[in-house]
């Protein structure tokens, strides 16, 4: 019942589970927006692939060894992807972008076809994490803790490194004024490149946490790329701050909709949508730039 402390701690943690799974894949994906001012839909093709890899690795060297390979392959793939087609890409302005990315995800969704085919792979949780945890008085999945946790990590270790090191400087200066930041001395293509190859990372990293809750098929990545668009256009461009914002209202609104106005759940996501859109179109926490 909604008013049973137990029912609340449920969909809480169900919901930072889900806004953690969010941030992993929009966290890359707001960056190279806000950054390289370029609109890459095929960034859920990527999370895919990383599942695919996770889930073909896992059965034979372990789920801790597949989650460290999946974003690990997944950005070799974004180096490939970068040297090829997007920094050829990046002068010819949103249109044209848009238009070659979303071919782009259907050159991988034929890829993984073709390498795994079209029946759905599953991937076990570790043994570790295989069990149920009490936490405030309600029996949780251990895996699902995982997930919560490693988010808050990589938010954690994403904010010291954007706040504290000269790399993160040199991208908040890139975000806020790219050609300026050319002009004293950073190498903005490199910096280009580093971020595109780490959101790489991070999308394959989401699909590997995400196997073991989801079947693996060649369509999930066409399934998760609108959920992250409305995170990103929620939370604002090119903002860590941004990311885990729009993911948390994501995340808190699709899952309490869910279940405590069932008819109206797909409806209320969209609806805050359009409110952010026309109260600040920009987004919540958009950057500077």
């Amino acid at each position: 019942m909604p008013q049973d402390l137990s029912f609340w701690t449920l969909q809480t943690l169900n919901a930072l589970q889900l806004s953690m799974l969010l941030f992993l894949l929009s966290i890359g994906l707001t960056v190279i927006f806000g950054l390289m001012h370029f609109v890459n839909l095929a960034h859920g093709a990527l999370y895919a692939l990383g599942a695919y890899i996770a889930a073909s690795i896992a059965g034979t060297a372990g789920f801790w060894v597949a989650i460290l390979a999946a974003p690990i392959g997944v950005a070799l793939v974004g180096v490939v992807l970068y040297g090829g087609l997007i920094q050829r890409m990046r002068k010819s302005g949103p249109m044209a972008q848009v238009l070659v990315t979303f071919g782009l995800i259907f050159a991988l969704l034929d890829l993984t076809r073709i390498l795994w085919g079209d029946l759905a792979l599953a991937m076990a949780t570790p043994a570790a994490l295989s069990g149920q945890v009490e936490l405030l008085g309600v029996s949780y999945p251990a895996y699902r803790l995982f997930i919560i946790l490693l988010g808050a990590a990589i938010f954690g270790a994403l904010a010291l490194v954007l706040a504290r090191t000269q790399i993160g400087a040199m991208i908040r200066a890139g975000v806020d004024n790219d050609a300026m930041a050319a002009c004293l001395g950073i190498n903005v293509e490199r910096l280009f490149f580093v971020v595109f190859c780490v959101g790489c990372a991070l999308a394959g990293l989401a699909g590997a946490v995400a196997a073991p809750l989801l079947s693996v098929t060649p369509g999930m990545g066409l399934q998760i790329l609108i959920p992250t668009l409305i995170v990103i256009v929620i939370g604002g461009l090119g903002s860590l701050k941004g990311a885990i914002a729009g993911s948390l209202i994501y995340g808190f609104v699709q899952t309490f909709g869910a279940v405590l106005a069932p008819q109206l759940a797909s409806v209320l996501i969209y609806a805050l949508l359009a409110a952010v859109l026309v109260i600040k179109p920009v987004g919540l926490f958009p950057a500077k730039g």
